[in-house]
């Protein structure tokens, strides 16, 4: 109602003006600005806005950062800040939309447990003028949603098949007539950024798939084959126990190309299972494994030998650039945007800002990690 009335107040012109600031939420970000204004003194700081975060689950260290990162820079521009975690449970993250909305947030901050079933909810949100903002997971199939603030996850996809090509000198292998053996772990099929990962390793490695440099055993190389519902460890563990019963007890496993650091862990498990050791000295020598988010477990993992490399993704920088765009649709003005063509949501080319990722290993895990205040010495103990 206060939105409403506000607007009414503001006039047309002025209405107009701030809808282009922040797409199909225009009208909140107006009004929340001037409401803010009026009533609080406060425009610059955000005082008296409330703010949403709806997080897919507390399971993975990556979210619970994610969503401390957020709050903390959130509340010291004078936002209160709301956080839900759904537990990748997807009708409990409907309800707890369904909740933020009807408590009448100034915005909502999403990470989709699986976005196709947030369309209604989503829909109530731009009724009543509340600004989304897409969270590293595209919202699909919404015109509800004003900015995407993400990864690069094609290029995380990239960074990986980059490694294994560079570490595993796949070009010389080539040449010489050798190859390795390698088999695929990869991202949910409800989220939209693992078969943009996906897409982004079999650019990569796809030529060296035909050639017979790469040998998958399983004959597992298709997203569909591949992919892993919720990111689940368990069902990673478990189909790499399948693989490696039926495909390798004769031959080793060279390359474990997994999209998730929680993979990497199941992963572990079912190759110690098998009777592979980091130590190298029966048969079964320990594969390079991969994986993503340079959790502090997958790091010490790292360190130790378990785990070949990860993807290190700054979720302060993304955080800060997901907090811009709070403060553009409250304001009613335009965050720095770097993407306008990539992530087409079927409803829209949703605006999006993504963050740049890096691949961090036991060389440079020191310079990246530690040096940059990410991780502690202690921590890493």
């Amino acid at each position: 109602m206060k939105r409403r009335v506000l607007s009414l107040l503001l006039g047309t012109a002025m209405v107009s003006s701030m809808l282009v600031g922040c797409g199909g939420s225009g009208d909140a970000a107006a009004t929340d600005s001037a409401a803010t204004e009026d009533s609080a003194g406060a425009e610059s700081s955000g005082e008296g806005g409330t703010i949403g975060l709806a997080m897919p689950t507390q399971s993975s260290e990556r979210w619970i950062n994610d969503a401390d990162n957020m709050q903390k820079q959130l509340e010291a521009k004078g936002y209160k800040v709301e956080v839900q975690f759904a537990e990748d449970d997807v009708q409990q993250q409907v309800s707890q939309i369904e909740n933020l909305i009807a408590k009448d947030v100034d915005c909502l901050v999403v990470a989709a447990v699986d976005s196709s079933a947030l369309v209604n909810a989503l829909a109530q949100a731009k009724e009543k003028e509340i600004p989304v903002i897409a969270y590293d997971r595209l919202l699909m199939d919404t015109d509800a949603v004003s900015y995407y603030a993400t990864f690069d996850n094609k290029g995380v996809g990239t960074k990986i098949g980059e490694y294994i090509k560079e570490k595993k000198e796949l070009d010389k292998a080539k040449e010489a007539g050798e190859s390795y053996t390698i088999e695929f772990f990869m991202g949910s099929p409800d989220d939209n950024n693992a078969l943009f990962l996906y897409n982004g390793i079999m650019e990569v490695l796809q030529p060296y798939l035909d050639d017979g440099t790469l040998v998958c055993k399983s004959g597992r190389t298709s997203f569909d084959d591949t992919c892993i519902l919720r990111w689940s460890q368990e069902t990673a563990q478990k189909n790499c126990e399948d693989i490696l019963t039926a495909n390798y007890a004769n031959e080793d496993l060279d390359i474990a190309c997994t999209a998730f650091d929680g993979f990497s862990y199941g992963v572990r498990s079912a190759l110690e299972g098998a009777g592979y050791s980091i130590k190298n000295t029966d048969s079964k020598v320990w594969p390079m494994i991969t994986g993503q988010d340079a959790e502090l477990m997958a790091t010490k993992n790292i360190i130790a030998g378990y785990q070949t490399m990860s993807i290190y993704k700054d979720t302060r920088l993304l955080a800060e650039k997901c907090v811009s765009m709070v403060d553009a649709c409250l304001k009613g003005t335009e965050p720095e945007i770097n993407d306008t063509e990539q992530y087409d949501n079927g409803k829209l080319v949703v605006p999006s800002y993504l963050c740049e990722p890096q691949a961090v290993d036991k060389d440079n895990y020191q310079e990246l990690l530690v040096d940059s205040g990410y991780y502690t010495e202690d921590q890493l103990k």
